[in-house]
């Protein structure tokens, strides 16, 4: 699909109480530093754009990667015409018709039907031009800033400034840098303002009834962001957007597709879209060729490449395994930024933006190190990722935004005590990170350190409830909490109840059935899961909070596909050899909890994780544990597939025949030869050829020998 089909309002349909994805409509270059997109309200928080609102405040330069994590160093600019009465947003807006307007990755085009002014910005990595056809010489531009900010009138052609403004940070002078350069002067009484630092600020130009506008930035320096406009100064609008074109569609090819279905289709690209917007580049070149970032923690420059807006706790499930396969260039950078954050903080990130936030349970970028490294992913790098993963396992951290929390008493009692929050996240969290700590020091022939880690990777089992079959919450006496409830959300466990959040053993699926006596009384218990209604209780929160709301909204019991937490849990039916109970399972989510509408995801999308979800499951693979190098199988949608992998080759995946009554995988093929394992290995997904899946309306039931089965740490050997 070519990018400008893309509409980037896709999942933007939002408010704080319920997500249809919590997107913006970002335009920018993939892993831009900067992203744009209309402005629509300043009224609502985070939620400054729905695609329904038919007000447009300005074009935003905008680094916000959640509307829960909130912006940071953003600010609008507002073409205007003629004098307002007052300098502010609210006097500066106008009416636009949304259904008229061009939303694409690569370019904005808004006409502001208040003014009759048609304007189109087309952004590059560190900038972008903006383009303006006025419908009357009394021309100008609103910018508008949050928080501190300086803006200086250099000459008639040119104004910086500086933004002093961020959602959290190291440094609490951290700014942001632009520069304006325009094609037709300001007016001389502009020329008389040398330093303008209220919150909005009309700039108006001599008479023109067009304006081009050419824009550095910079999280270095003022002088950095002139030299990132200097290198594109002389570029026409056209070069611009084919530059911004030729980037995208170089993703966009890596996956090419046939599908019966055109929703289904462009759905697919939709979300192929937000695969490739976050983390965001955090570094920039120097006039010598060097790459240069500003790190916050030491406030200064410093060598090397960084990267930001992520969370792991969401993206290590999806993001990272997509990557592995058609983006390894990226992959590779972003490990190497990592380390670097590592190296400036002394532990490795877990919520970044624009540095470490410290937000969510565990340090779960252990899992994008293992997958790199069972994957000979920058294996030059894996010594030092070995060194930083040991240290956030065993040393706590005074400030609480780095490294695990309970460290010491996880390290005492194996599991962390309940009067940490959400102590059993935590918990399994931490174990699957030990056993992601194994896999690296395997990797590296550190015997030892596989077996110490691999032995606290069982820690999980200490807060089971053999009765009950739950992951519970204990105290420091060994003593579970009471009362107990299966549906209380929250205190115990994040952004759920033990329903969502008993089943993170991703390394050791077939020690938790052991656990529960047998396959078939694990079955029951999925089986349970899944045919019960979407209730729950308010429990530790004391109030509805969204992903309960989306959860009861659709019809799929507790699996709360709408959060990272139950991504796995169709596949749980793969570890008892039973993979057929989940292929119905997983067409109907992938068809009716997802399109390419502005309500087109059944939560939040975060950051790409559920973009990515939807695309594994699309192709009829799925990681369900980073760190083992293994997909398991789940259920196609494409008709065809080719994928463009990193090393070259082409892996080709057809299914057929594909329509809705084919509920179950009949059988598959694997270079033309039947295959019986219930994954398949990146080493073998590598070498390219075909998998051709032949569907069927009734399920097929087979027997599974122990080592068609998906990795468990309790069966290898």
């Amino acid at each position: 699909m070519n990018i400008g089909q893309i509409d980037t309002r896709h999942g933007t349909a939002n408010q704080p109480n319920f997500s249809n994805g919590n997107c913006q409509p970002y335009t920018g270059v993939p892993f831009g530093m900067n992203y744009f997109a209309p402005q629509t309200t300043d009224q609502n928080g985070s939620w400054w754009f729905h695609p329904e609102d038919r007000v447009f405040q300005g074009y935003r330069l905008t680094h916000q990667p959640s509307p829960w994590m909130g912006d940071f160093s953003h600010m609008l600019l507002t073409p205007i015409n003629g004098k307002l009465q007052e300098n502010t947003l609210f006097h500066a807006q106008s009416s636009y018709r949304p259904e008229e307007s061009i939303f694409c990755p690569t370019h904005l085009s808004i006409r502001q039907l208040r003014y009759g002014i048609r304007s189109t910005l087309i952004p590059s990595m560190y900038g972008g031009i903006l383009s303006i056809d006025y419908s009357r010489n009394d021309s100008g531009l609103l910018l508008s800033f949050p928080g501190r900010h300086q803006l200086f009138v250099i000459d008639p052609y040119t104004v910086e400034g500086k933004i002093t403004h961020f959602a959290g940070s190291e440094d609490p002078d951290f700014s942001f840098y632009f520069i304006l350069r325009f094609e037709y002067p300001l007016t001389t009484d502009e020329l008389a303002v040398s330093n303008k630092n209220s919150d909005s600020i009309p700039l108006y130009f001599e008479q023109t009834k067009k304006q081009t506008i050419r824009f550095g930035t910079s999280f270095i320096s003022p002088e950095q962001a002139a030299y990132n406009l200097e290198l594109e100064q002389n570029q026409s609008k056209e070069t611009y957007l084919a530059n911004s074109q030729k980037q995208w569609q170089s993703y966009f090819d890596r996956i090419q597709l046939t599908h019966h279905d055109q929703q289904q289709l462009r759905t697919f690209y939709h979300n192929f879209y937000r695969v490739f917007l976050f983390p965001q580049t955090f570094y920039e070149m120097d006039p010598s060729g060097q790459k240069i970032h500003y790190d916050t923690t030491s406030r200064s420059v410093k060598p090397g490449v960084l990267y930001t807006n992520n969370g792991f706790w969401d993206t290590y499930k999806t993001v990272y395994p997509l990557y592995s396969l058609i983006a390894v260039e990226k992959y590779e950078e972003m490990l190497e930024g990592f380390l670097n954050s590592y190296r400036e903080t002394g532990y490795l990130p877990k919520w970044l933006s624009p540095d470490e936030r410290g937000l969510m349970p565990g340090t779960l970028i252990d899992a994008v190190v293992a997958d790199a490294a069972v994957k000979d992913i920058r294996p030059d790098l894996m010594q030092e990722f070995l060194t930083a993963m040991k240290k956030g396992a065993t040393v706590q951290s005074n400030h609480s935004n780095y490294g695990r929390q309970g460290t010491e008493d996880y390290l005492t009692y194996g599991y962390v005590p309940n009067h940490y929050h959400e102590s059993v996240n935590h918990t399994l969290d931490y174990a699957y990170s030990d056993f992601c700590i194994s896999r690296v020091a395997k990797v590296l022939a550190e015997d030892e350190t596989v077996k110490k880690y691999q032995q606290r990777s069982l820690n999980y089992q200490h807060i089971f409830d053999y009765e009950s079959g739950w992951m519970r919450s204990k105290d420091k006496n060994g003593k579970f909490r009471e009362p107990f409830s299966a549906h209380r959300w929250g205190q115990d466990y994040a952004e759920g109840s033990a329903w969502q959040s008993s089943f993170a053993v991703y390394h050791d699926f077939a020690g938790l059935i052991e656990k529960y006596g047998s396959s078939e009384r694990f079955k029951e218990k999925l089986i349970d899961l899944c045919n019960q209604s979407p209730t729950f209780e308010t429990g530790g929160y004391g109030f509805e909070i969204h992903e309960m709301s989306e959860m009861a909204a659709i019809e799929f019991g507790q699996l709360a596909i709408s959060n990272q937490p139950s991504f796995h849990y169709p596949y749980l039916f793969s570890y008892i050899g039973q993979p057929e109970m989940a292929q119905p399972l997983l067409k109907q989510l992938m068809t009716q909890t997802f399109d390419d509408s502005s309500t087109g995801y059944p939560g939040d999308e975060d950051n790409g994780s559920m973009a990515a979800w939807y695309i594994f499951n699309s192709l009829g693979f799925y990681p369900v544990t980073p760190g083992t190098g293994e997909y398991v199988i789940g259920m196609p949608l494409m008709d065809k597939a080719v994928v463009l992998l990193s090393n070259g080759k082409e892996l080709t995946i057809e299914t057929t025949p594909n329509r809705p009554q084919q509920q179950f995988i009949h059988k598959i093929k694997r270079m033309d030869k039947e295959y019986t394992k219930l994954y398949f290995t990146h080493q073998d997904l590598l070498k390219g050829g075909k998998i051709s899946y032949q569907l069927g309306i009734v399920p097929h039931p087979k027997k599974y020998r122990s080592k068609d089965l998906p990795f468990s740490l309790s069966n290898d050997n």
